[in-house]
């Protein structure tokens, strides 16, 4: 096994819990939640908008534990609240219960997304770091297709069975992990400030934007949007996860060859498309806008995590940070945005997703000045 894979796995472990169990195994659920009445619409809107915020609060909040505690300890940290969070969620104990634990696991998505990614690629040989990072980065489509496969398994038994299952599926990955963290101190040049990069922050937080609609309402427009059913949502949802794995992988590999902040700008081409895709009604058009959606998430944010280690060295982890928070900020308010644009639409699907396609179109112009500062 080449030397760079253990610390991978382990930091892909964590992305697949902390993102895509944690946040993105309820897009599945959002009809679920909905059809069996433990929240309408709006609500279930909301409650993926808090996910969002708990994010922001993560990001922000994980690189000082970090300093104070050490980075393995806060993934630990991290995977623990992860269990916690979805296993609280077997439960309905009301909105405001459904609430607090959906921000709860944004907040262990953002501990684990802000250090995962950077303590691998610190940990490994420099020819290693973009196959590495593509790897951690791609474990959130791993995560994301394992809760797609699970959900509609697990459904059958209940909602309270469904939370339960994937509670357990967290705890065996943290016990997988857990004796291969990467090794990485916040000290030093890592804990130095980075250099100003506010057009890659702000073409990342454009991304995370434009990503809210599938990242939200992706089955629900598949089985209530477009009539499929919930069965197919989560289907869908498997093809979204499934090319994010491609997405991470293949990003690692594409940015060897023509470098990170060009891949950056054709990776977003990808995302427009995937936007502009969920627009016409023929329900066709579903699967090819789940895969490249999710190409495009997962493989937009493994190209970013290359371009902070191209712009800022060994102070990559800083701005990784910044780019990670300010993608939180805009994912945040535009999550309670939309859900709020949701509800007073009468649940357009249409109406969300056009302002997606907007914002990725916004990320995709401004990646193409980051490109030309190379």
């Amino acid at each position: 096994m080449a030397s760079y894979l253990p610390s991978a796995f382990a930091g892909a472990a964590a992305t697949a819990s902390g993102n895509g169990i944690a946040r993105f195994a309820y897009v599945p659920l959002f009809p679920a939640m909905v059809t069996a009445g433990w929240v309408d619409g709006g609500q279930a809107g909301t409650l993926g908008a808090a996910a969002l915020l708990g994010y922001l609060i993560g990001i922000l909040a994980g690189p000082p534990l970090a300093r104070r505690r050490g980075v393995p300890w806060l993934l630990d940290a991290g995977m623990g609240l992860v269990a916690l969070s979805l296993l609280a969620c077997a439960w309905n104990g009301g909105f405001l219960w459904l609430l607090l634990w959906r921000t709860a696991a944004g907040v262990a998505g953002g501990w684990l997304m802000a250090l995962a990614g950077p303590a691998t690629q610190a940990s490994v040989a420099a020819p290693d770091r973009g196959k590495a990072g593509g790897i951690v980065i791609a474990g959130v489509g791993i995560g994301i297709a394992t809760g797609a496969v699970a959900v509609p398994a697990l459904l059958g038994a209940g909602l309270p069975a469904t939370w339960l299952g994937l509670g357990a599926l967290v705890l065996l990955l943290w016990a997988l992990a857990r004796p291969r963290w990467p090794a990485m101190e916040l000290r030093g040049a890592a804990a130095e400030a980075p250099p100003r990069a506010w057009r890659l922050i702000l073409t990342y937080g454009l991304h995370g934007a434009g990503m809210v609609p599938p990242m939200v309402y992706l089955a629900d427009l598949a089985a209530r949007g477009r009539g499929l059913g919930v069965g197919i949502g989560a289907v869908i949802w498997l093809v979204f996860g499934l090319a994010g794995i491609a997405g991470g992988v293949l990003s690692g590999r594409v940015v060897d060859r023509l470098g990170a902040r060009r891949t950056l700008v054709f990776w977003l081409g990808v995302q427009v498309a995937a936007l502009a895709l969920a627009l016409p009604p023929p329900a066709a058009l579903i699967l090819p806008t789940a895969a490249a959606s999710g190409f495009a998430a997962v493989g937009v944010s493994t190209v970013t995590l290359a371009v902070t280690r191209e712009m800022a060295g060994a102070r990559a982890t800083g701005l990784w940070v910044q780019a990670t928070a300010g993608f939180a900020v805009m994912q945040t308010v535009i999550g309670f945005a939309l859900a709020a644009l949701f509800a007073a639409t009468g649940e357009s699907h249409a109406a969300v997703f056009g302002a997606g396609l907007g914002f990725s179109l916004a990320a995709w112009g401004m990646a193409m000045l980051v490109a030309r500062q190379a």
